[in-house]
């Protein structure tokens, strides 16, 4: 595991700090010893499978549940006290809108409650929702609501935003507007702490990615430092025949995944090396042999299928 203390060359305190936090539920342990800093203009992305304490840690840096050992910092106070000064907004998966307002009364009213608020007609623009200005807030698509929740994120001159799956329900060019507008505000130097389930989204827009894993922090770094941390890499080839045995590709050395459909093999490897060069020693004949490596994705499967086999 790796804990970063600042970007390269950062002189800055952090915006956020955990220091050896820990939060259970009964006998369940849904943050561990968790340690990690945020920093100005970062934007990062939260990762892990169901479970690993994405929401927990979530509402901990919100201030919305308490540790029960360690400390967490926001701007150097209590999460509560930079909530109360404006420096954090929040897009959360759960909590609902109010109904019977319009979305125009809905985020007027967020802005005129802000300690340093936006004007409501830029953040309406912003979100990208001022067309639905003026209908009720109950009558708003799935994916409208999301970005009515974008809109009373960022409703004031916050410093950090965090986000909580903020593009389900998007369709896919709600979604590459939304980033747009998020790289426009880290930019701006704000700090922006994501979590989702789109892999992909991690993969084309944080600068840094946190993975958890039971509570514990089980990567952090780039997206580029993640993928080779799986130390794994894609082999595929289209078989000359298909008289090939299964079997025996699978028994190739290294091999740690593979998938068959029809002459054509896709392999994941621990040392492409020794596949490909045992793969020739069966007479294989591969044509339109490819080696990469994993995608933030599969990168992700192969770190938490590790560590879940090592602490078994």
């Amino acid at each position: 595991m790796t804990t970063r203390t600042a970007p390269p060359g950062s002189t800055t305190a952090p915006v956020v700090g955990f220091d050896r936090v820990s939060k259970s539920y009964g006998d369940v342990r849904a943050v561990d010893g968790l340690t990690l800093a945020l920093h100005p203009g970062e934007t990062v992305a939260l990762l892990g499978p169901n479970g690993a304490g994405k929401s927990t840690t979530l509402d901990l840096l919100l201030g919305l549940k308490q540790a029960d050992d360690g400390t967490v910092r926001v701007f150097g106070t209590s999460p509560r006290e930079a909530i109360v000064a404006g420096r954090m907004g929040a897009m959360l998966q759960s909590g609902g809108l109010m109904d019977e307002v319009t979305v125009a009364e809905l985020v007027g009213l967020a802005c005129a409650l802000h300690p340093k608020p936006c004007r409501a007609s830029d953040v309406l623009a912003r979100a990208g929702i001022a067309q639905i200005a003026g209908r009720k807030v109950d009558k708003l698509s799935g994916g409208q609501a999301q970005r009515v929740r974008f809109a009373l994120a960022t409703a004031g001159d916050s410093d950090l935003i965090v986000l909580d799956e903020p593009t389900t329900g998007m369709d896919v060019t709600t979604r590459q507007a939304f980033w747009a507008t998020m790289r426009e505000q880290a930019d701006q130097g704000r700090t922006v702490l994501f979590a989702t389930h789109y892999l992909e989204e991690a993969d084309a827009i944080a600068d840094r990615v946190l993975v958890l894993h039971r509570g514990r922090l089980l990567a952090d770094g780039t997206a580029a430092e993640i993928k080779a941390k799986a130390g794994v890499r894609r082999i595929s080839f289209d078989l000359a025949e298909e008289r090939t045995d299964e079997t025996a590709l699978r028994a190739l050395p290294c091999v740690t995944a593979l998938d068959m459909s029809g002459r054509t093999v896709r392999i994941q490897s621990s040392d492409a090396d020794a596949t490909v060069h045992a793969l020739y020693g069966l007479g294989a004949y591969p044509r339109n042999l490819e080696v990469a490596g994993l995608g933030l994705e599969q990168a992700f499967v192969a770190l938490t299928a590790a560590e879940e086999a090592r602490t078994r």
